[in-house]
């Protein structure tokens, strides 16, 4: 093309710009239910990104070498909070418009401008694609930081004002009951895996990563359901653990007791770190063990909160409902378990102890007949017992 054919040529776009600008927002208007309905003040945004783009258009066709400013001028136009409200997909509807508008206005033109659209429209659409993952991944080195600050504040107990609109900004779809896991971090995690497994299970889920730390904050995705027959019982926490623990490091896994709600997760947190602590002590222990099952081990440790549960859960329901209930128990566990010594110390036949070994595990929950509850039980009775004011066992 001849010099002067070319500044002919914009010339006649600069003429014409604004009508294919017009042109432009009457077909998005026409053509996108999403235009349409968008507020007045984002679409007059959209606007003007469509008339960046042509007026970028004739820029670029006078001067090819200014590809790598394609993207500042036309999405410099529009305010930053426009990316979080349109779509990569919108957006490449939007400049498909704006080409075929542009294209049918300038048919009657030669090939090198029908070639310089089709040249254009390739790089703007590639400079949208770059601009909106330069975006993504700003938004997601930032939300791990959010995520990071939000499970650090869980894991301390340390909460402030803020706390709820940055879990809100995180986008926790989590509902009523939390627990918190805890186990090693692997060599590569994979984190979106991990949410992928949570969703499957109707579960959300907030990480954390501290060291060799790997912490889990688990909430249930679904509100609780309405009491019915058709009801769907939610699926356990520790049954959500088991899916989630192949996203773990090798090494103990240690779930914290349910809690009501996100605001109490400090609490399901500071057990199972005290319980991931003390996992190496037991040799059986399962993956995951749940931190209650570690109570001995979390109290051996000194660990204040295992201490309060052994009393507050077994030794003084225990010693409220029934002193009798509480010497037998004593008795059973001094005597290594067994029914006839049990019996002849207490001057009883075995099946009233095995009576009442069996209302003991109605009132608490644990069987003494087991080796590892026994464990639970006896350390409990000799927190309790020093707990007391005037250090003498009741009996």
């Amino acid at each position: 093309m001849a010099a002067k054919t070319k500044a002919q040529t914009l010339a006649w776009l600069r003429t014409i710009s604004g009508e294919l600008s017009t042109a432009t927002l009457k077909r998005l208007e026409d053509t996108l239910p999403w235009y349409g309905d968008m507020p007045p003040g984002r679409r007059s945004a959209v606007g003007l990104v469509a008339q960046a783009g042509i007026t970028s258009f004739i820029s670029w066709f006078e001067d090819p070498t200014s590809t790598p400013w394609i993207a500042a001028d036309v999405f410099g136009a529009a305010p930053r909070e426009l990316l979080r409200s349109v779509s990569l997909q919108q957006t490449l509807q939007l400049i498909r418009i704006t080409v075929e508008v542009v294209e049918q206005r300038v048919t009657s033109a030669d090939d090198v401008l029908r070639e310089a659209i089709l040249l254009y429209s390739r790089e703007i659409a590639f400079a949208a694609a770059d601009v909106y993952a330069r975006a993504a991944e700003a938004r997601g080195l930032w939300d791990a930081r959010l995520e990071a600050l939000v499970v650090d504040s869980i894991l301390s107990g340390e909460y402030d004002n803020e706390l709820p609109s940055r879990i809100a900004a995180l986008g926790w779809n989590g509902h009523g009951e939390v627990c918190v896991l805890v186990g090693t971090t692997p060599r590569v995690l994979d984190v979106d895996q991990l949410r992928r497994t949570a969703r499957h299970l109707d579960a959300d889920v907030l990480i954390g990563v501290q060291g060799n730390r790997l912490v889990l904050v688990i909430g249930r995705a679904e509100p609780a359901p309405a009491e019915s027959e058709d009801a769907k019982a939610p699926l356990p926490f520790l049954d959500i653990a088991k899916q989630l623990e192949p996203g773990f490091g090798p090494g103990h896994l240690v779930l914290g007791h349910e809690v009501a709600t996100l605001v109490d997760a400090s609490k399901s947190a500071r057990a199972a770190l005290a319980g991931f602590a003390v996992a190496r002590s037991w040799r059986n222990a399962p993956r995951p063990t749940l931190a209650d099952d570690l109570l001995p081990e979390r109290a051996f440790a000194g660990d204040s909160l295992a201490r309060s549960t052994l009393i507050n859960r077994i030794y003084k329901p225990l010693q409220a409902h029934s002193t009798e209930l509480l010497a037998t128990l004593w008795c059973y566990l001094d005597n290594g378990r067994s029914l006839e010594a049990t019996a002849r110390e207490l001057f009883v036949h075995p099946n009233t102890v095995r009576y009442r070994l069996k209302r003991i595990s109605e009132v608490i929950g644990w069987d003494a007949t087991g080796a590892r509850e026994a464990l639970i039980l006896q350390s409990a009775l000799i927190v309790g017992s020093i707990a007391e004011p005037d250090g003498v066992r009741k009996k």
